[in-house]
Order: C-alpha cells, then sequence, then structure tokens
C-alpha cells in the first residue's frame, strides 16, 4: 500500500487539508509575525519574499497541509509530510508553524496526534527534525514521545547548514 502524503484529516478541533495556491494570503498573512520564527533557524520567513519560497516548496513538496479551524474554518497554520522512506519504514513530519494564539494547547497535540495516526497505517518511525536552539518545538516534540536520536545538519532556505535535533517516535504495538 503506498503512502498517502496528502489525505483529508479532521479532528474534534481541527482539519488538515492539503495546501493548494489559493491559500496563499490566508497562509501568509498567519506566516507573516515575526514571533512564530524568532527560534527558527530561517528566522526571517515571516517576510514575504522568504515566505513565498517556502510556499512553493511546499505546494512542490505533495505533502503540504493547511491547518484550520474547525470553530471558525479558519486557516491557523501548515505543516507536511516530506521524506518517505519504505525501506526504512519512515516519514517525517515538520515544516509546521501555528498563530500564536494556538501554541501550547490541545490544537497541535491534535494536529500532531491526526498525522501520527495516519502516518503509522504506512511506516513504523515517524521522524522531526527542530532546529537545535528552537527549544519550544523541542519541548513540543518531546511532550509527544519524541525520542532525541542525534543531530544533524539541515538547510533552510538560502542560509548555511544548521543543526538540528532529530526526533523518532516509533509506532506503537
Amino acid at each position: 500500500m503506498s503512502f498517502d502524503l496528502q489525505p483529508n484529516l479532521k479532528g474534534e478541533l481541527i482539519e488538515l487539508r492539503p495546501l493548494t495556491p489559493e491559500d496563499w494570503e490566508d497562509l501568509f498573512t498567519v506566516a507573516s509575525d515575526p514571533l512564530i520564527w524568532e527560534q527558527h533557524p530561517e528566522s526571517d520567513r515571516y517576510k514575504e519574499e522568504v515566505f513565498r519560497a517556502f510556499f512553493k516548496g511546499a505546494l512542490e513538496s505533495g505533502g503540504a497541509f493547511v491547518i484550520i479551524d474547525k470553530q471558525n474554518q479558519e486557516i491557523i497554520g501548515s505543516r507536511r509530510f516530506h521524506g518517505y522512506d519504505p525501506a526504512k519504514s519512515e516519514i517525517e513530519i515538520g515544516w509546521t508553524f501555528v498563530a500564536r494564539k494556538y501554541w501550547g494547547g490541545r490544537y497541535n497535540a491534535e494536529m500532531k496526534q491526526l498525522m501520527l495516526d495516519h502516518a503509522f497505517k504506512f511506516v513504523e518511525n515517524v521522524v522531526f527534525f527542530v532546529g537545535e536552539n528552537n527549544i519550544r518545538s523541542r519541548k513540543a516534540t518531546e511532550k509527544i514521545g519524541g525520542i532525541k536520536a542525534g543531530m544533524v545538519e539541515k538547510v533552510y532556505g538560502k542560509r548555511p547548514p544548521s543543526l538540528n535535533v532529530r526526533y523518532v517516535i516509533k509506532k506503537p504495538h
């Protein structure tokens, strides 16, 4: 069975649906908050020209979603599946950002759980790469069961490589 990288996933609070070009304006409105990116290796992603490259990459990835608040039907962020490797039985979840008013609560937990539940239909391992200095995201990943599995260098946009913590969550049996 091949991995469906862009299913429609619905929870109690949010819905994840495939990203479309028409989502640009609503998603950039969320992404234009500099505080969302202050701990991210690409800390200027709130700028239109930087975000435009991110958005283009998200569309081309074939695994990007918008996150929708089910109560008001507003786009509140984005995330994606990436790097499906059937031989290693793993997929990455990442490229996540969410409007600040949704930080630290049930929304992020539900979003990750929806994606993990879907991923574990196809793979044994889900990986996350989090910037070494992105303490907020590292804590959030550890909170949902991410286990540190080393450090890797990643390139964000046109920046030099930066260190990221690699986290793994194994499929529960």
